[in-house]
């Protein structure tokens, strides 16, 4: 695909995806969206590790709502159904680990979409903002699912009803991030910490991914039993083999991924 609004690169099984629309904080357009779509996928078969990132001042601001058309024109159920949802579900069942670089406001859909990530790491400066109510609508891409899961069901729900900021720091305090990071160390930590996932192994941080998620919905005997499954696929592969001998040599390991 031709990236129109995003730019995308690739270094030492790095996939980096920057959204791309300055001058609207990064607002999502429908083609925003597909692209997102394909690079997260793309990026997913042949990259180790992948972040997503916004150019200019902001991480995104969500829904581009001057996008082509009336506010009465909008079909914001479809929208989401045929364009958020595929997008989100490219992030959540990505097959290698996904960070979010926050570098600043992330509102709205856009803060889900932050969210939506394996690990979330911001700038100090930046902020989390549910905004929907302020223009007389309900969290959606997924903020629902995030929140209530992240920091509890009462801060979940003060967050939608008040549409209040949350700094970095105090997203990082109630668990809804990783970490806050000051904003003159920010670039270099979330490239360390990508760094650090394309240099591990990779079939391991998939079989991570797949049991925490299933987690959040399974009983203890569905998860134990999916432990077992997935640790024992681990046990076969090179890199658990590697990691052994690394171990009993006192070196680093030297992780193949897939």
């Amino acid at each position: 695909m031709n990236y129109e609004t995003l730019i995308v690169s690739e270094d030492a099984g790095i996939g980096l995806i920057r959204m791309n629309r300055p001058t609207l904080m990064n607002a999502l357009n429908a083609r925003m969206r597909a692209e997102l779509l394909h690079a997260l996928t793309d990026l997913g078969k042949r990259m180790r590790v992948i972040v997503l990132t916004g150019e200019g001042r902001a991480f995104c601001s969500g829904q581009d709502l001057g996008d082509d058309k009336a506010v009465n024109e909008i079909e914001l159920g479809r929208i989401l159904r045929e364009e958020y949802e595929p997008m989100l579900r490219a992030i959540y069942d990505c097959p290698v680990p996904v960070i979010s670089a926050v570098n600043g406001a992330a509102a709205g859909a856009g803060a889900n979409l932050a969210l939506a990530a394996d690990v979330v790491i911001a700038a100090e400066s930046a902020v989390f903002l549910q905004a929907f109510t302020r223009i007389g609508l309900m969290p959606d891409a997924g903020g629902t699912y995030w929140l209530p899961r992240q920091v509890g069901f009462a801060r979940a729900m003060g967050q939608a009803l008040f549409a209040e900021k949350v700094t970095a720091r105090e997203a990082a305090d109630q668990g809804m991030i990783w970490a806050a990071v000051d904003d003159e160390e920010f670039a270099d930590e979330w490239q360390r910490r990508a760094w650090q996932l394309a240099q591990g192994p990779t079939l391991a941080y998939r079989a991570v991914k797949r049991a925490m998620r299933a987690s959040l919905s399974a009983t203890l005997d569905q998860q134990l039993a999916m432990e077992a499954e997935l640790q024992a696929e681990c046990g076969q592969t090179r890199d658990f083999m590697e990691g052994v001998m690394a171990f009993l040599e006192k070196r680093p390991a030297r992780f193949e991924g897939r």
